[in-house]
C-alpha cells in the first residue's frame, strides 16, 4: 500500500510540476509578433521610403519624393537626368473605369454610354442625359443576358466587351436553368436570411452554357453567333469575366470582326474562332487539344489577333514550356514559333504587327537565378532579335511611357528591397529613381526570410521556398516547424517572389517561437508543363510528398528544426491540403489548421476539379475526398469555415466534421457565422486563434487569454 501511495504521490507531483513548468506566452510576446504585420514599424518604414512613379499623358514621369515630400517630375525627352521638384503633380488622365460595380454599369470606351442588367435583360443608359433604353427583350430568369455567375464568383454587374468605336457589345445569353442551386443562411435576429444562386458541380449532366451574341447599341439589333452554345469556360479558368469584361474575346479595330476562344468543359480543347459582327457567321480558325488541361498563360490571356496583317499569336505548352507562336489568320497554319527554350512565357504585354515587335514577361530564362523571378524581353514576330529589357536578378515589374520609348523598371527579391530605375525602350538605364534603405528596415526589426532550394520527393525537380526564423534564433535549441501550404495548381505557397516586408503573418508567427516554411511544390504553375501537370488527376496529393521531403531536407541542414513537432495550415486549397496532411501523413504532421477547404471536390464548383482532375468518372473524385480518411486522425486539427462562404461553401468543412464525429475523433471547429471566403472583419480573430493553436499544440505553451490583434 505504501508503494502505491508513493507512486500516486510521485505521479501527482510530476503532473503539478509539469503544469507549473509549462511556458506561458505573455501579451508582450504577442505584441512583438504583431509589429511584424502590415501595421507594424517595418511596414511603415518601408512605406515611407517606397516610391510609385506614374506616367502622365504628355509622357512625363512623376512621383512623390519620400524625403522632401515634394513631387519629382522627369521629362525623358529633355535632359534625361534632370529632376524638377514641385508641390504639385502633373495633371493626369486617369483610366476610364469600364466597370462600375457600385452601380453595376459597364461603361463604353468613349465614356458616353453604359449598359446594365434589369430583369435578366440588357439596357443602355446615356450617361449625359440619363435616358435609358432596353436592348434585349427575351431574357428570362436564369437565362439572362450578360449575367455574371461562375458559381464560386457571382455579381449583378454585366459581362460585356465594348467594340473600340463604342457602337457594339459582345456578350452572351447565359443558360443556367438546368443547374442546381446553392444555399447559404445568414445569421440574424429573427428569421434567418436565405441566399440562393446557381452553383454547378462536377458530375452534373451539363454546366452553365453561354449563347454568344453581338448587340448593336444604337439600333438594339441582336446578332446571334451561328454556333452551338459554349460551356462556361475560359483559357485561364471558368471565370469568363476578366477585369470586369468578357474575356477570351477581342474586337477588330473597325468593330466588324470578333475573335474569341471556346474552351471545352474539361479544358482539354481550345478552339480559336472568328465571327462576323454583322451576320453572326463563325469560322473556326484553329484548334488545340491537350491530354491534361490547356491554359493561355499565367495571369494574362496571351493570344491576340491582327486582322490588318491576317495573323494571330497563340500560346501553347506543346514543347513542354509555355511559348508564343505566330499563325496565319486565313489558313490557321503555323508561320513560326516566336519564343523557344526551357523557360515559360507568362504574359504577353504588347505586340505591334506593324513594327513587328513583341514585349513579354518570362520566368526561368536567366541561368543561375531562382526560376520564379520574372524578367521582360523584346523580340521580333519572326522569333529573332531577342533583347532582355531587365537584366538585374529579381522579380521585375515594368510600366511603359505612352509612346513606348521608355519604361520604369521596379525589381526586388524576398530578401532584397525594391530598386526603381528609368530605362529606355531598349533596356538601357537612364537613372535610378529610388531604392529602399535595407539598413533602416533592419533597424526597425526586419528579418530577412531565407531563400532555399530542395529536391522534389521523386527527385525530378528543384523546388524553391522561403523559411522564416525568430529574430533571436538560438541554434542550440529545437524549434517546432509550421508549414504554410497553398497547393494550387493555379497558385502556390509563395506565389509572389518580390519584396514584401510584412507578407501575411509568417514572420509574426516565427517570432512566437516557430520555424515557418513556404515551399512551391511540383504541380504549381510558372514552371514546365511536366512540373505543373505532376499531380494532374490526383489532386489529393496536394504537393504533400514534396512538403514532407522538403522539410526533412531543410532539417538535415538546420538541426534547430524539430521534426517531432511539425504543423501545417492553409486556406481554401490550402485548407484541403492541411486536412489531407493530417489524415494521410499523421506520423509527420502533429497539428493543423484547415481554413475553408474544398475537402470534397464533388461539393465544390464544377470547374476547379474538372480542370485539374478531369471529368467525374467512377471513384476518381471520391478517393481524393478528405472525409473518407477521417479515421486516420492522430494529431490536433482545427477546422475553420465562414458560414456565408459563397466560394467554398461551408458544407465542405461540415462533411469532414461529420466524418470525424462518426469516427469518434477529437477535433476543433470554428464557424464564423456571417463570414465569406476571406473572413473580412473576422480575419484578425482567425489569425489570433491560429497563433494560439500552434502555441498550445506545437510549442506546448499557454497563450495570453483573449489577445486582440489590432490590424489597422
Amino acid at each position: 500500500m505504501k508503494r502505491y501511495l508513493f507512486l500516486a504521490g510521485f505521479l501527482f507531483l510530476t503532473i503539478v510540476v509539469g503544469a507549473q513548468n509549462k511556458k506561458t506566452l505573455t501579451t508582450a510576446d504577442y505584441d512583438r509578433a504583431v509589429t511584424r504585420l502590415s501595421a507594424g514599424p517595418v511596414a511603415k518604414e518601408f512605406a515611407r521610403q517606397n516610391i510609385t512613379p506614374q506616367w502622365s499623358e504628355d509622357g512625363r514621369l512623376w512621383y512623390k519624393d519620400p524625403v522632401s515630400d515634394q513631387y519629382v517630375i522627369i521629362d525623358p525627352l529633355a535632359k534625361k537626368t534632370d529632376k524638377i521638384l514641385t508641390n504639385k503633380a502633373p495633371e493626369e488622365k486617369r483610366p476610364l473605369n469600364r466597370r462600375r460595380a457600385d452601380v453595376k454599369l459597364a461603361v463604353s470606351p468613349d465614356g458616353k454610354k453604359a449598359v446594365f442588367i434589369k430583369n435578366w435583360n440588357l439596357w443602355v443608359k446615356d450617361i449625359t442625359t440619363g435616358i435609358e433604353k432596353q436592348l434585349t427583350t427575351d431574357g428570362i430568369e436564369n437565362f439572362g443576358y450578360a449575367t455574371d455567375n461562375a458559381g464560386w464568383k457571382h455579381s449583378d454587374a454585366p459581362i460585356v466587351l465594348w467594340s473600340p468605336d463604342s457602337r457594339k457589345i459582345a456578350t452572351f445569353q447565359q443558360d443556367q436553368r438546368h443547374v442546381k442551386d446553392m444555399y447559404l443562411v445568414r445569421t440574424k435576429v429573427g428569421a434567418p436570411e436565405l441566399e440562393q444562386w446557381k452553383y454547378p458541380l462536377p458530375g452534373d449532366s451539363a454546366v452553365i452554357r453561354i449563347h454568344r451574341v453581338i448587340i448593336d447599341v444604337e439600333s438594339s439589333a441582336v446578332v446571334r453567333l451561328k454556333m452551338p452554345p459554349d460551356d462556361h469556360r475560359g483559357t485561364l479558368s471558368d471565370d469568363i469575366a476578366v477585369d470586369g469584361e468578357l474575356g477570351d474575346a477581342q474586337w477588330s479595330a473597325d468593330g466588324r470582326q470578333l475573335a474569341f476562344v471556346s474552351v471545352s468543359r474539361d479544358h482539354k480543347t481550345a478552339v480559336f474562332r472568328l465571327a462576323d459582327a454583322g451576320t453572326g457567321a463563325v469560322r473556326t480558325v484553329f484548334k488545340e487539344e491537350v491530354p491534361t488541361q490547356y491554359e493561355s498563360g499565367q495571369g494574362m490571356i496571351n493570344w491576340q489577333f491582327f486582322p490588318g496583317t491576317d495573323e494571330f499569336i497563340w500560346y501553347s505548352e506543346r514543347s513542354g514550356w509555355g511559348h508564343l507562336y505566330l499563325y496565319d489568320l486565313n489558313t490557321g497554319k503555323l508561320k513560326n514559333q516566336i519564343t523557344k527554350g526551357d523557360f515559360v512565357v507568362t504574359q504577353l504585354l504588347s505586340a505591334d504587327p506593324v513594327k513587328r515587335k513583341i514585349i513579354f514577361e518570362a520566368k526561368g530564362k536567366e541561368p543561375g537565378e531562382n526560376p520564379y523571378y520574372s524578367h521582360f524581353y523584346k523580340i521580333d514576330f519572326n522569333g529573332k532579335h531577342l533583347v532582355p529589357l531587365t537584366t538585374e536578378p529579381g522579380t521585375h515589374t515594368v510600366s511603359f511611357s505612352p509612346d513606348g520609348n521608355y519604361f520604369v523598371d521596379r525589381y526586388s527579391a524576398p530578401a532584397i528591397p525594391p530598386v526603381v530605375k528609368l530605362k529606355t525602350g531598349k533596356g538601357k538605364t537612364i537613372s535610378e529613381l529610388g531604392a529602399v534603405d535595407l539598413g533602416k528596415l533592419k533597424a526597425k526589426g526586419w528579418t530577412a526570410p531565407e531563400l532555399f532550394s530542395v529536391r522534389s520527393a521523386n527527385g525530378q525537380f528543384d523546388l524553391y521556398g522561403l523559411m522564416y526564423r525568430p529574430a533571436q534564433l538560438d541554434t542550440s535549441k529545437k524549434y517546432p516547424v509550421v508549414v504554410y501550404i497553398y497547393p494550387g495548381p493555379q497558385g502556390g505557397s509563395v506565389g509572389n517572389w518580390s519584396f514584401n516586408p510584412a507578407a501575411g503573418d509568417y514572420q509574426a508567427l516565427a517570432e512566437l517561437g516557430f520555424i515557418v516554411v513556404r515551399l512551391e511544390g511540383s504541380c504549381n504553375p510558372n514552371r514546365s508543363k511536366a512540373f505543373h501537370d505532376a499531380c494532374y488527376g490526383h489532386m489529393g496529393e496536394n504537393t504533400l510528398p514534396d512538403q514532407v521531403a522538403g522539410v526533412k531536407q531543410l532539417a538535415a541542414k538546420h538541426p534547430f528544426m524539430d521534426l517531432d513537432r511539425v504543423g501545417i495550415w492553409g486556406h481554401s486549397g490550402g485548407g484541403f491540403a492541411t486536412v489531407t496532411a493530417l489524415f494521410r501523413y499523421p506520423e509527420f504532421f502533429k497539428a493543423g489548421i484547415a481554413e475553408s477547404g474544398n475537402h470534397d471536390n464533388r461539393s465544390y464548383e464544377d470547374d476547379w476539379g474538372e480542370r485539374y482532375i478531369g471529368l467525374l468518372e467512377g471513384d476518381n473524385y471520391e478517393k481524393q475526398a478528405n472525409q473518407i480518411y477521417a479515421g486516420n486522425l492522430q494529431g490536433k486539427l482545427l477546422l475553420v469555415t465562414g458560414g456565408m462562404d459563397d466560394n467554398v461553401p461551408p458544407y465542405n468543412t461540415y462533411l469532414v466534421a461529420d466524418a470525424l464525429i462518426k469516427a469518434n475523433k477529437t477535433f476543433d471547429l470554428l464557424v464564423l457565422p456571417n463570414a465569406r471566403h476571406g473572413y473580412g472583419a473576422d480575419g484578425a480573430y482567425v489569425m489570433r486563434r491560429r497563433w494560439d493553436y500552434f502555441v498550445e499544440h506545437l510549442l506546448g505553451a499557454t497563450p495570453p487569454k483573449d489577445y486582440k490583434i489590432d490590424v489597422k
